[in-house]
């Protein structure tokens, strides 16, 4: 129906598709672009490591398969295919790699260490890159303070948690401060420029405000659009927050390895962070395209952690949806004031790739030296290093973990050809 993606790449794509200039097939082929990198490459692999769903693995191959289907009651029964391929074929798959001679799943886990710690780093990335190195650097003391101090007084947390939310708080504070000193400064200056002109700031600052802006009329179409089907957002918000409630599924690379753990409410403060960085990006796509995110502003996945039974979480996970969609151009107009806001979102986005990229990377080397020491690093590392010099047929993130699969099938073919010993334990 063109009315949600996950893909944030593919929903500036759908206003075309929905006002008829691009074909059904044109724009599933630039979903499938823009996605099979990371389902492949991320999705999979994250999902074999931990035994826990992602949104790259579920929410992806369904924005495909979704754009494709030409009827409406096809999508859901090809929804509901992948859906079934992904949970039995996860279990077989994790049942015949565990049988393999070299175990490349179970050294997949070592992804997590690197993952849980750098990630905490990414609020502290973000604050560099917006307002500079000193405070980054009086960030990056502080969040390493709070680590230390949580793992020695609470050695039962996720010793990231705090350092995370005093950072994204930290950093939210620096962008809101800015924003007010420059809206202020502003005032004062029109204020002057209008006394000098003898014309009231009012007049001066309202001068073309009956003209029409051509972005405002398509941001309340849009808005308009997707509040028509309120009540499919809700039932779409329930399914989502039921399936985090059930805990078989996590919002990102960090949660999926503390769900794996039952750190539920760990997993929720992490994705929680994580959502500040999309809210703007979301929101403005939506409101652009006409096309929401399938997990809304991913505020269901740290509250579906959370809820006690499927029922609960279903209830509220509608209410959830309900609040977004309608509060969905207040929000805009709010974001229209608040440009270093959102600035932050842009900066705390690429900080969390950075973060990832080199978590991912380094823990893929881990695993890679585990299945089979200094080969596996050559076969890993090779094949990363060979992806980046072809200019990344694999999206850099995914090439990682994508080299530790197709790494550990190349080392079980060596053993079976007898050209290879696996390392033991």
């Amino acid at each position: 129906m063109a009315l949600a993606v996950f893909n944030d790449g593919v929903r500036p794509f759908m206003l075309d598709f929905v006002q008829g200039r691009s074909t059904r097939s044109a724009t599933t082929a630039v979903s499938f672009g823009l996605s099979a990198g990371f389902i492949f490459g991320l999705g999979a692999p994250m999902a074999l490591s931990t035994g826990v769903l992602n949104p790259w693995l579920v929410f992806l191959p369904t924005d495909i398969l979704g754009i494709l289907s030409p009827k409406k009651w096809i999508a859901p029964l090809l929804g509901g295919a992948w859906g079934a391929v992904v949970v039995f074929g996860l279990n077989g798959a994790n049942s015949i790699a565990h049988d393999l001679p070299v175990d490349f799943l179970t050294a997949l886990q070592q992804m997590s260490t690197p993952i849980l710690f750098l990630f905490t780093l990414f609020p502290v990335l973000a604050i560099t890159k917006q307002f500079g190195r000193l405070r980054g650097g009086i960030a990056a003391v502080v969040e390493l303070a709070l680590v230390v101090m949580t793992m020695k007084v609470w050695p039962d947390i996720f010793p990231g948690s705090i350092a995370m939310a005093v950072g994204v708080l930290t950093l939210i504070g620096f962008a809101v401060n800015k924003d007010l000193a420059q809206r202020k400064l502003d005032r004062a200056e029109a204020a002057k420029s209008a006394a000098a002109g003898g014309q009231s700031p009012e007049v001066k600052n309202g001068a073309g405000d009956d003209a029409e802006d051509p972005m405002a009329s398509l941001f309340s179409a849009s808005a308009l659009r997707l509040r028509r089907h309120l009540p499919l957002f809700m039932l779409l918000g329930a399914g989502v927050c039921v399936l985090a409630q059930s805990h078989v599924f996590g919002g990102g690379e960090a949660t999926s390895f503390l769900i794996a753990k039952g750190d539920y409410a760990e997993a929720a403060q992490v994705d929680f962070y994580r959502a500040f960085g999309f809210v703007p990006l979301i929101a403005t796509t939506a409101l652009a395209s006409g096309a929401y995110g399938i997990a809304g502003f991913t505020f269901v996945y740290p509250i579906g952690y959370l809820m006690p039974n499927p029922f609960i979480a279903a209830v509220v996970g509608a209410a959830v949806f309900a609040l977004e969609v309608l509060a969905l151009s207040s929000i805009g107009k709010v974001l229209g004031k608040l440009p270093s806001v959102r600035d932050s979102s842009e900066h705390l986005r690429s900080a969390i790739g950075d973060a990832l990229g080199l978590a991912i990377l380094f823990g893929s080397l881990m695993a890679a030296n585990v299945m089979g020491g200094g080969l596996g690093i050559l076969i890993v590392g090779g094949l990363y290093l060979l992806n980046e010099s072809m200019g990344r047929p694999v999206v850099r993130m995914a090439a990682a973990p994508a080299a530790v699969i197709v790494g550990g099938v190349l080392l079980n073919i060596l053993y079976w050809l007898d050209l290879f010993t696996p390392i033991k334990g």
